[in-house]
């Protein structure tokens, strides 16, 4: 019966944060409120990429980046995709807004899968010596993302026909 009880007054316990928001304007509040906060869930978030880098840096150990080092660039973010960057998606808060994706958003970069190739590349060109000038990975994923989108094309338009309210009864 205790166990009914606890069951019952769970939902009230957990933090509100836990709910996705039910509305736009609760959404662009979380995300502006997001956006401002140096930790997110007692997790540090970067400000730009020097910062990730130092993070980056701070969290990965000698071999593990020798390792890295040792892929090809394109060879290092398909591979470290569904760990590395997905750890970075979920902590760095990708998809719900955070300082750092929005620092990413404000070089153009909106998809959350394009921030985690964007910061793998670049952290590897990091690490190598490797060109760090983002215009050029920046243009050639938004070309990739462009690409992989279909043509949008209306297959049928419907038109529906409102009756204002001043008409009604005429």
């Amino acid at each position: 019966m205790k166990y009914l009880l606890f069951l019952f007054f769970l939902p009230q316990l957990l933090p509100a944060q836990t709910r996705p928001p039910a509305t736009k304007e609760e959404y662009e509040k979380n995300y502006r409120e997001r956006i401002q906060k140096e930790y997110l869930f007692g997790v540090y978030i970067p400000k730009d990429m020097g910062d990730a880098f130092r993070q980056l840096d701070k969290l990965i150990d000698e071999e593990s980046k020798a390792k890295f080092l040792s892929l090809g660039e394109d060879e290092a973010w398909h591979k470290l995709f569904f760990s590395l960057g997905r750890w970075m998606s979920y902590n760095w808060g990708f998809y719900g807004g955070s300082r750092f994706s929005h620092y990413l958003r404000s070089m153009g970069i909106t998809h959350p899968d394009d921030m985690i190739r964007f910061t793998i590349v670049l952290y590897h060109r990091h690490l190598s010596g490797g060109p760090l000038d983002p215009k050029p990975l920046i243009d050639l994923i938004l070309e990739e993302r462009k690409a992989q989108l279909p043509e949008k094309k209306v297959i049928y338009r419907e038109v529906r026909k409102v009756e204002r309210p001043d008409t009604l009864g005429q």
